[in-house]
Order: structure tokens, then C-alpha cells, then sequence
């Protein structure tokens, strides 16, 4: 194993693990890739990496710049780190009702946290970083819901490996959020096989499922629409917060821990394998359960978790 000279260099290249005796159908096998790995702990780390350097390429950031981000979920986290290497100052709009983890290490790597009404969910974020970025033109807006740079991340990596480590894989799936996975990895997979379908999952509508979203709620990310995401996508499945917690703590039992939304990939997973004869599904790990150890997801009563996650965004 090589000596990497930054952090930065760690990014991507992760693992992938046969699950599929969590399966419900055995001529269908479960492959989980594990984003965890990642130096900042998510999938996220690749957008990051991709949305500073694409800016840095365009002439958009100078040293010491500030940058300027909504986030909810990982891309916040991935951004700080990004940031912290290369010497810029980043403010992150959170809404107020993330979970503990989610600002301790945005503070950890530095970020400025920007709070919006945790009754807005992800949406108020971006409707305020959208009205911050107007009032301060000097601040650069990464914006990764509309940015090229979001899904070019995953059709240069986490697309490659995937095809990589697994080309027999028949069905992709991954969670709906800013959709620069699915649309990264899809368009990748169907041009090197045009039969792999990628399916969607995303939280019932009014709903809150770590890091996902649903596209009736009244936000469609512009890269969903830019890129043809109706047109890519061959479904798209409902999972809730009780399932995608019962999913956690299901891979729990197998030896990997990870996060919620991870869950709720694999709850997606298990429907698909259900309802095909054979194949090889490939699902998303986006990050592993080390940040949301104060959720209680895997030892409180699993009705007082979803209760919970009713109220506050997990991390």
C-alpha cells in the first residue's frame, strides 16, 4: 500500500460487500459499497472534492476564499474538510434541527454554521443560502443541487468502480437526495450496459429519512431535471423511518455498521429483490453509523426512533 501525501487522496476507492444473505430471493444477490470509508466519513467527500476543484479549474476560487453551502446531511461535512486542506473558510446554512454530531464536526474542520428553521427542513436551507448567495456576490456558491461538478463526481469514480468490482451487477440502487448519485452512477452503468435499471428510493411525501427526499415535497434539485433523471430512473420506491431504521440494525446483526440512510437503500434493495427473478442489485452505503450513535436508532425502542426522527433531521 502506498503512502498518500493528503487526506484528499483518500477520497474514494472503497469496498464492496456481498450481503446477500440478507436477501429474500436466492438467485438475487445484495452488493452493499461502503462509503464509510471515506476520510470524512460519507459519499459525500467526492462531491466535495469535485465541487472545490471544479471552482478551482474555473478561476471561481482564489486562496482564502469563502465558500457558501445549504446542507443537512454529509456534503456540509465533506465540504469542511475539503476546505480545511486547501485553506478556505466555508459557512454552512443547517437547518436547527440536525442532530449533535452534524455540528460538532462541522466545527471540528472549521465550518461557520448559518442556522435556518428546523421546521424547513432541507428546502429552508436552500431557499436561505439561495437569498445569502444574492446579498453576498463575494461569497462563492458551490450549490451542489445545480452544480455539473455533483454527478460528474460519481461518473468519474464511484460509477468506474462499481463496474470495476462488479460488472454483472443488473439493478443500482441508491437514496434520493440532491440526486447527483443516481444520476452520476446511473448514466455511467447504462452506457457500459443499457439493461442495468437504477431504482430511486425516497421517504414517503412530508416525511424526513436521513439525507433523502421526496420530489413531490416541492423541490426538484435542477441537476434531477438538467440531467434527465425521469428519463434514467426505472423506478422509484417509498421508504420510510421505520424501515430504514429496522434495515440498520439488520446489517448490524451481519457486522456493519452503518448509517440510516443506508437502511433505507437496503430496505429499497430488498423490495427490488422480491419482486425480480435473478440479478445482481448494487446498493449505496452513503456513510456508516459512527454519527448517529446519539439517535439511539440501534438500541432505543425502534417506535420511539421514528417518533423521534419526526422531529429532528439525523445526521
Amino acid at each position: 500500500m502506498s503512502v498518500a501525501k493528503s487526506v484528499l487522496d483518500l477520497i474514494g476507492n472503497t469496498p464492496v460487500v456481498d450481503i446477500s444473505v440478507l436477501s429474500p430471493n436466492p438467485r438475487v444477490k445484495i452488493m452493499l459499497k461502503l462509503e464509510g470509508g471515506n476520510p470524512g466519513g460519507s459519499i459525500k467527500d467526492r462531491v466535495a472534492l469535485s465541487l472545490i476543484e471544479d471552482a478551482e479549474e474555473q478561476g471561481i476560487l482564489q486562496p482564502g476564499a469563502t465558500l457558501l453551502e445549504p446542507s443537512s446531511g454529509n456534503t456540509g461535512i465533506g465540504l469542511a474538510l475539503v476546505a480545511k486542506v486547501k485553506g478556505y473558510h466555508l459557512k454552512v446554512v443547517l437547518p436547527g434541527n440536525v442532530s449533535p454530531e452534524r455540528r460538532q464536526l462541522l466545527l471540528i474542520y472549521g465550518a461557520e454554521i448559518i442556522e435556518s428553521p428546523g421546521s424547513e427542513g432541507s428546502n429552508g436551507a436552500v431557499r436561505m443560502a439561495n437569498r445569502l448567495a444574492n446579498e453576498h456576490p463575494e461569497w462563492v456558491f458551490l450549490y451542489q443541487y445545480a452544480n455539473p461538478a455533483n454527478p460528474r463526481a460519481h461518473i468519474l469514480t464511484t460509477g468506474p468502480e462499481i463496474w470495476r468490482d462488479c460488472p454483472d451487477v443488473t439493478h443500482f440502487i441508491a437514496g434520493l437526495g440532491t440526486s447527483g448519485t443516481l444520476i452520476g452512477v446511473g448514466s455511467y452503468l447504462k452506457e457500459k450496459n443499457p439493461d442495468i435499471e437504477v431504482w430511486a428510493v425516497e421517504p414517503p411525501s412530508g416525511e424526513m429519512v436521513d439525507g433523502l427526499r421526496n420530489l413531490d415535497d416541492g423541490y426538484i434539485p435542477p441537476i434531477f431535471t438538467e440531467f434527465g433523471g425521469e428519463k434514467l430512473l426505472d423506478r422509484k420506491t417509498v421508504v420510510g423511518p421505520k424501515d430504514s431504521i429496522e434495515w440498520s440494525r439488520k446489517l448490524a446483526e451481519i457486522g456493519i455498521f452503518a448509517g440510516i440512510s443506508t437502511g433505507a437503500a437496503l430496505a429499497g434493495a430488498v423490495k427490488c429483490a422480491s419482486k425480480i427473478e435473478e440479478g445482481v442489485i448494487m446498493v449505496i452505503s452513503p456513510d456508516g453509523g459512527w454519527k448517529y450513535l446519539s439517535t439511539g436508532a440501534w438500541t432505543d425502542d425502534i417506535d420511539v426512533v421514528t417518533e423521534r426522527a419526526k422531529k429532528t433531521i439525523y445526521f
